[in-house]
C-alpha cells in the first residue's frame, strides 16, 4: 500500500511540475490613444496561451518600435495554480505633428516646407498626413500608411506626390540647371514575416518633367524632357533593434531594389538597389555609438540623370545640396552620441562623427570607387535637442568640415536624428 501511495505522490507531483505556466489575464496599462484592442493584435502573447518570457520581451520591444509608443515594459504576477496574470504598461507618445523647414537653395531662393502627420489615426498605428513645399516652384504631397490593416501580418501603403524642384544635371564638365517634376502614385503591401523580418513589396507609377532653366549644356543634349514610368519596389528589413527612449542598441538591415521601366529615348530601363546596414551600441549609461553602411549600385548608364546623389541631407554632412551624381555608391557614416541633459520631457545630445563616401561616375568603373578623385571624408560636430514625449521630436543641427582636397564645409539642420 505505501509503494502505491509513493507512486501515486511521484505521479502527481511530476504533473504539476510539467504544466505549463499559463496567462490568465492580459492588462494593458498606459494606452490612452491608442487602442487597447490593437495592441493586443500586434503582441504574440494571449490568454489562454503559454507564459513565455522571452515572448513577452520580443513584445515590449515590438511595442516601443511604434510611433505611438516612447516606452513599454511587463510585469508577471502568480494567481493561483498555473495560472499567471500579465500587466503590459506603455508610455504613449505625442503623435499628431506639425512640421516647419526653412532653407536657401541653390539660387539663394528662400525655401519652405509646411506639413502635418499623424502617427496614430484613430489610435490603431495608422500613418496619415500630407505636405506643402514652396522653393520657387509648388510641391505637395499626402500619405497613408497601415502596417495592421488586414491583420496582424497584412497591412498597405498608399503615397501620392507632386514634387517640383531646382535640380543641377552633370554633362561631363559642364552644369546646368533644370525644373524637375515628379508627379507619382504608389501602392504598396506590407508584411511582417515574424518578429525579425518584414517585407513590403509594390508599384509606382510615375511623370517626370524636365525644363531646361540655366547653364551650359551640348547641343545633343534636350531643353526639355517628359518621360512617364513604372517602378517596381521591393523593401527586406531585418530587424532586432531594442529602444530605450533616445538610445538603441542592437542591429538592422534594410535591402532596397528597383526596377525602372522609362518610356524615353534618353532614360533607358534600369535597375537599381542598395543596402542600408545600422549598428548601434549603448556606451555607458549616456553614450551611444551609431553607424549606417549603405552600399549601392546601379545600372551603369552614361546620363545625367544617375540616381545616387552626393548631398548634405542624405549622405555626407557639409558637402553642399546635390553637388554630384553616380551609378554606385559606398558610404559609412558613424557618431558618437552623448546625453549633456535630461529630464522627463527634454534631452539635449552632443555628438562627434565622421561620414566616408565614395561614387561610382555614370558609365564608369568598379575601380571609380578607390580613386581618389572620388572619395569624400567629413567630420564634425552637432546637437539634438529631443522631447521624449512627441515622437521624432529631435531637432538636429551639425557642422561639417571637408578633409578631402577641395573640399567644402557648412551646417546641416533636420528633423530627426540623421540616420
Amino acid at each position: 500500500m505505501k509503494k502505491i501511495i509513493t507512486l501515486l505522490a511521484i505521479v502527481c507531483s511530476c504533473n504539476l511540475f510539467s504544466q505549463n505556466k499559463m496567462i490568465q489575464q492580459l492588462t494593458i496599462k498606459g494606452a490612452r490613444k491608442t487602442k487597447v484592442s490593437e495592441i493586443k493584435k500586434i503582441i504574440e502573447s494571449k490568454i489562454d496561451t503559454k507564459l513565455d518570457s522571452v515572448i513577452l520581451q520580443n513584445d515590449v520591444i515590438r511595442l516601443k518600435r511604434l510611433p505611438a509608443i516612447s516606452h513599454a515594459y511587463f510585469q508577471v504576477f502568480h494567481s493561483h495554480e498555473n495560472l499567471y496574470n500579465v500587466f503590459i504598461t506603455v508610455e504613449e507618445n505625442f503623435t499628431l505633428i506639425p512640421g516647419f523647414n526653412l532653407w536657401t537653395t541653390t539660387n539663394r531662393r528662400t525655401a519652405y516646407k509646411v506639413g502635418l502627420y499623424e502617427y496614430n489615426f484613430l489610435g490603431r498605428n495608422i500613418g496619415l498626413g500630407g505636405f506643402y513645399q514652396y522653393n520657387g516652384f509648388d510641391s505637395y504631397g499626402v500619405n497613408f500608411r497601415a502596417p495592421t490593416l488586414f491583420s496582424k501580418n497584412w497591412g498597405l501603403a498608399v503615397n501620392f506626390q507632386n514634387w517640383s524642384s531646382e535640380e543641377p544635371l552633370y554633362f561631363d564638365d559642364q552644369t546646368a540647371n533644370y525644373k524637375y517634376q515628379n508627379i507619382s502614385y504608389e501602392v504598396l503591401g506590407l508584411h511582417q514575416i515574424n518578429f525579425k523580418n518584414d517585407i513590403q513589396f509594390g508599384v509606382s507609377y510615375f511623370k517626370e518633367k524636365y525644363d531646361y532653366l540655366t547653364g551650359d549644356i551640348d547641343v545633343n543634349v534636350p531643353l526639355q524632357l517628359n518621360v512617364n514610368k513604372w517602378l517596381f519596389k521591393t523593401v527586406y528589413t531585418y530587424d532586432v533593434l531594442d529602444y530605450y527612449y533616445q538610445y538603441i542598441d542592437g542591429f538592422k538591415n534594410q535591402l532596397y531594389s528597383q526596377y525602372v521601366i522609362s518610356e524615353n529615348e534618353y532614360q533607358e530601363d534600369f535597375l537599381i538597389f542598395w543596402n542600408d546596414l545600422f549598428y548601434y551600441k549603448r556606451i555607458g549609461k549616456k553614450g551611444n555609438w551609431a553607424n549606417r553602411l549603405r552600399i549601392g549600385l546601379s545600372s551603369n548608364t552614361e546620363s545625367p540623370f544617375a540616381p545616387f546623389a552626393l548631398d548634405n541631407n542624405v549622405n555626407l554632412r557639409g558637402v553642399g545640396i546635390l553637388v554630384d551624381r553616380g551609378t554606385g555608391s559606398i558610404v559609412w557614416n558613424t557618431e558618437y552620441r552623448h546625453t549633456l541633459h535630461e529630464n522627463n520631457w527634454l534631452v539635449i545630445q552632443g555628438n562627434i562623427f565622421n561620414d566616408f563616401g565614395t561614387w561610382r561616375n555614370p558609365g564608369g568603373n568598379l575601380s571609380d570607387f578607390i580613386d581618389s578623385d572620388n572619395v569624400r571624408v567629413y567630420s564634425g560636430v552637432g546637437l539634438r535637442f529631443i522631447n521624449k514625449k512627441i515622437f521624432n521630436a529631435v531637432f538636429r543641427i551639425d557642422y561639417g568640415y571637408g578633409l578631402t582636397k577641395n573640399a567644402s564645409r557648412g551646417f546641416v539642420f533636420g528633423i530627426g536624428q540623421y540616420f
